[in-house]
């Protein structure tokens, strides 16, 4: 059940949502009663489905940009589009970084960039990104 749990906030932290993976993740790895690569799975899973969710409404709720409840403000898109624009699909690879990730997944959907080029770049940043955590806070326990 807790892997579960792991992966829901994963998911949720890969949204707009303000939710941290890492520190549910760290409470876990802290207490010595999981299984890492079952950690890093749960956290990865959920994170990368998070942001084909943000993919998804890239492409289908970008055309709603200018209402008061659309999530993502337009200075945001375009900082994140300028990035994209400058870095191009490799810029991807950045998914997992606070802030300007979340709007990255989403301008890729408003970009309509193929979504399986999207899946790998998107998957190996937070793979990466998620065996980096784990490994380093596993040397401290």
């Amino acid at each position: 059940m807790a892997y579960l749990s792991l992966f829901f906030v994963s998911f949720f932290a890969a949204t707009i949502l303000p939710v941290s993976s890492e520190v549910v993740l760290f409470g876990m790895l802290s207490s010595k009663n999981y299984i890492n690569p079952l950690l890093l799975f749960s956290a990865s899973f959920g994170n990368i489905l998070g942001s084909c969710v943000n993919w998804f409404l890239g492409i289908h709720f970008v055309r709603f940009q200018n209402k008061n409840w659309f999530p993502f403000s337009q200075a945001t898109i375009s900082k994140a589009s300028v990035w994209f624009n400058k870095y191009g699909q490799w810029s991807l690879l950045f998914s997992w970084v606070p802030v300007i990730g979340d709007p990255l997944t989403f301008i890729a959907g408003t970009l309509k960039i193929n979504f399986f080029k999207f899946l790998l770049f998107v998957s190996i940043g937070k793979i990466f990104r998620y065996w980096i955590v784990i490994y380093s806070l596993d040397k401290f326990f």
